[in-house]
């Protein structure tokens, strides 16, 4: 497994974070191979649906046995029965839409990486209390990019990444950077509902290069 810095490294080098769900399993398996295939190393499977657990537990062995350079994180772990349930199936790092102190401990007993998801500058405090070692900023397209310029002093050194309505093109990616974030976290934007129901697993290979490079470029 990948130590916390390592991780927190990947993300920052990958400068994007793909997130997704759905609840066939060989879909799931399909997309992360088109998104490793297309050169992420760095994944977050989201618990969104009562599929989720054994489908994280698919991946996982996909993970070791085809994909072995792949992270792969859990995400929308709200409560500590979730945290214990995948960490347990071996998530390498945990992310969440909250701030819930006793998902951080249970993390931390762990020994991985807890992200979790802030809208307000008293949340961000509160994260850092609890040793938070990114912040999600969510949802990012209701925050904007000019929320974290205006809190980002405050919080120096502290990484951020906005994930949720964040837009696929260079003038928004451009922008968050601009502003200090250190990834983008991106899910339905490039694992778009027309990718996932038809199968299009050529077109998000293509799609996800295009998004590296697009990110590459705006940072």
């Amino acid at each position: 497994m990948s130590t916390n810095q390592n991780i927190v490294n990947s993300i920052i080098a990958q400068g994007m974070l793909p997130l997704f769900f759905h609840e066939d399993s060989e879909v799931s398996l399909q997309i992360t191979r088109a998104l490793y295939k297309a050169g992420v190393r760095v994944l977050e499977y989201t618990n969104r649906g009562p599929a989720a657990l054994e489908n994280f537990k698919l991946l996982k062995k996909a993970q070791q046995d085809e994909m072995q350079e792949l992270i792969l994180g859990i995400g929308t772990i709200k409560t500590e029965s979730e945290a214990i349930d995948f960490i347990n199936a071996g998530a390498d790092f945990i992310v969440a839409p909250i701030v819930n102190p006793a998902v951080a401990k249970i993390a931390h007993d762990n020994g991985l990486l807890w992200c979790p998801g802030c809208m307000t500058p008293t949340e961000i405090f509160l994260a850092q209390q609890h040793g938070a070692g990114l912040i999600k900023l969510f949802p990012a397209n209701i925050l904007g990019h000019s929320f974290l310029s205006a809190i980002k002093e405050l919080f120096p050194g502290q990484l951020f990444m906005p994930t949720g309505g964040v837009e696929l093109n260079t003038e928004n990616i451009s922008q968050w950077f601009k502003a200090g974030v250190c990834a983008v976290g991106l899910g339905s934007k490039l694992i778009t509902k027309d990718i996932l129901a038809k199968g299009l697993y050529e077109q998000l290979f293509t799609n996800t290069q295009q998004a590296l490079n697009l990110v590459k470029k705006s940072r």
